[in-house]
């Protein structure tokens, strides 16, 4: 008699067949090398089962063996923005595929408006015994001193949404900072050939949120290097550390009022609905506006055209992938490619129920 497939093999050819937008039947025929698959689709397959570490046959021996591994992941809390929850669906949705190959996790969140929340967390993972972290390193000093910790113990970690370069991280899994920053500065110079844009980077630790600033960077670089004497764009800077709607209304009320010429904001994060809230309440002329992250509040502004550019970068994928990087690694033992970015996708009113995180 055929033995029947075990749900977590079941689960792993369902995530296959979505990224390959086949069939089951189709995965299915391709894992046992069977005829009716073209070579085209054969070939994506393959790469697929190949990309999430995919391997049937380890269920049997986790189970023979009884062994089980326990991680932890460390991800901001959802307080202020809904982008947080994408990324722990995506982690969520991981477990559930591979919990069964004795996968145990623990959930730490921390609030990105107070760095000692971050610094507690660290401490707590730092007591426990874990076999790998999935780990958002918002900031730069504590999250390179919780990956010196896993380097001494030889716990293997990843990073997500941000990266810290030169460190032993198996996987950084999100966007590249600095060319979505150029991709914004591209959009701006399509709808700007002259004037001035201001760049806003709101986060209460600006110095250690560098992510924020790889953007800054890509985006300048852009502008700067595209600008002529006909078609020059001027910028403009605000580090706004204090995060609330009102905070940020004052802090661009003030700003405004001496630099009337602006053109164009660019906001390097999803707290780019603080900007919209300013310009709907202040009944401003219309200005390019271009954010990041498809969060309630975005996708609010975005429809009635306050927003005209969001920069997603799938949360919910980040999650998802950061997770299956540390299973491939320590249970599947795969190789694991190393820098695995997301698409850097534009989203627009038009295009923006079509899109998932």
């Amino acid at each position: 008699m055929k033995e029947k497939p075990s749900v977590s093999q079941l689960s792993g050819v369902k995530e296959i067949a979505r990224r390959a937008n086949v069939s089951i039947a189709t995965v299915d025929r391709v894992i046992h090398n069977r005829k009716g698959v073209s070579e085209a689709t054969k070939e994506k397959i393959n790469g697929i089962i190949k990309e999430i570490g995919f391997q049937p046959n380890i269920l049997a021996s986790r189970l023979a063996s009884k062994k089980t591994n326990r991680f932890a992941f460390l991800i901001p809390n959802a307080n202020e923005t809904d982008y947080w929850d994408a990324s722990l669906k995506g982690i969520e949705r991981a477990h559930q595929e591979i919990k069964q190959y004795g996968i145990q996790l623990d959930k730490y969140l921390f609030d990105l408006n107070d760095k000692a929340t971050f610094t507690k967390n660290v401490n707590e993972i730092a007591k426990g015994d874990y076999d790998g972290i999935v780990m958002a390193p918002s900031f730069i000093e504590e999250a390179t001193e919780l990956a010196a910790r896993c380097q001494s113990r030889k716990i293997p970690y990843v990073f997500i949404n941000s990266d810290i370069p030169g460190k032993n991280n198996i996987a950084y899994i999100g966007p590249h900072l600095y060319q979505s920053g150029c991709q914004a500065g591209q959009l701006v110079r399509f709808g700007l050939k002259r004037g001035k844009v201001l760049i806003i980077n709101i986060s209460r630790e600006i110095d250690s949120y560098h992510h924020l600033l790889r953007k800054e960077d890509g985006f300048r670089h852009y502008i700067e290097d595209s600008n002529t004497a006909a078609n020059h764009i001027a910028i403009e800077k605000m580090d706004i550390t204090n995060t609330t709607d009102e905070s940020v209304s004052v802090a661009l009320d003030t700003f405004l009022k001496n630099h009337t010429d602006i053109d164009a904001f660019f906001v390097t994060n999803s707290r780019v609905r603080s900007v919209a809230t300013y310009l709907r309440t202040h009944a401003s002329p219309h200005r390019i506006l271009i954010g990041y992250d498809l969060s309630g509040e975005n996708i609010k502004y975005l429809k009635d055209g306050t927003i005209d550019f969001l920069i997603g970068q799938k949360p919910e994928e980040q999650g998802y992938a950061g997770l299956m990087a540390l299973f491939q690694h320590v249970v599947a033992g795969s190789t694991v490619i190393k820098n695995q970015y997301m698409p850097i996708d534009i989203i627009t009113k038009e295009n923006f129920e079509f899109y998932k995180n």
